[in-house]
């Protein structure tokens, strides 16, 4: 399964109120919503149609995120469902997943593309390489091994898409601050020359699961059913349903 065949699907299972999206490009992912949506790049060039009720926004995300009410296009502040598919390097990818994650509800989805490269070339921080071999991941596959490490409170689920595989993080925190206390540190560890080290579980995918299997998972109707709740209870059910349909963090 392709990751849009995969973003498509979630959009059918989470029906979204408010989605968000960071990395427009030329709308490709932007055709699945239906949605109240907000869609963030500095350079995005539309050619694919759109419907649905869209904010489109030209600026970076980091420019996006500073303004005093970013969301205020949504009928409340939060995403029920976001896609981060910005620039291919992980303090960036990083950055984004805070920014949108102070932007969520227990019940809301987040999806990161470019997760899984499938070779070095791939997951360097230049594309050059990679153009001689297809597909750009980029270095984003380092903020999963910091996930695990730092934020086991998340469930974190690597999928096996193609090309470059995905990760779909369930149960977020918005007032979690542990992700920005640790920023400057984990810069530091991921702003390294290329060739990258890249972890042989990732290049062989032993922690992706299947995407069909993620999607036949009865997760989303409770996901939807929860958002009724106040910030507590929906917490609380959501992870007596991760628990139940076995999606935890892998060690």
């Amino acid at each position: 399964m392709r990751r849009h065949e995969l973003l498509e699907g979630l959009h059918e299972l989470v029906q979204p109120r408010t989605y968000l999206e960071i990395g427009v490009q030329t709308g490709r992912s932007l055709r699945y919503s239906r949605s109240c949506t907000i869609a963030v790049d500095p350079a995005f060039h539309l050619i694919n149609e759109v419907l649905c009720d869209l904010h489109l926004v030209r600026a970076t995300s980091d420019e996006f995120f500073a303004r005093h009410r970013p969301l205020a296009h949504f009928p409340f502040p939060a995403a029920d469902m976001s896609f981060i598919d910005g620039m291919h390097l992980a303090e960036y990818a990083l950055r984004d997943l805070i920014n949108v994650e102070r932007h969520t509800l227990p019940t809301s989805v987040i999806v990161l593309d470019d997760m899984l490269p499938r070779h070095v070339d791939e997951a360097g921080r230049g594309r050059d390489a990679a153009r001689t071999r297809g597909a750009w991941a980029g270095d984003v596959y380092k903020v999963v091994a910091t996930l695990r490490e730092l934020r086991p409170d998340l469930v974190c689920l690597e999928v096996d898409t193609e090309p470059t595989g995905t990760v779909i993080i369930l149960l977020p925190d918005a007032d979690s601050t542990v992700l920005p206390a640790a920023y400057d540190e984990l810069v530091e560890q991921y702003v390294v020359p290329d060739p990258q080290e890249v972890p042989d579980d990732v290049i062989r995918r032993t922690r992706a699961i299947s995407p069909q299997n993620l999607l036949d998972s009865p997760i989303w109707a409770e996901l939807r059913r929860l958002r009724v709740r106040d910030r507590k209870s929906a917490r609380e059910g959501v992870r007596k349903e991760l628990d139940r349909v076995g999606f935890r963090m892998p060690s």
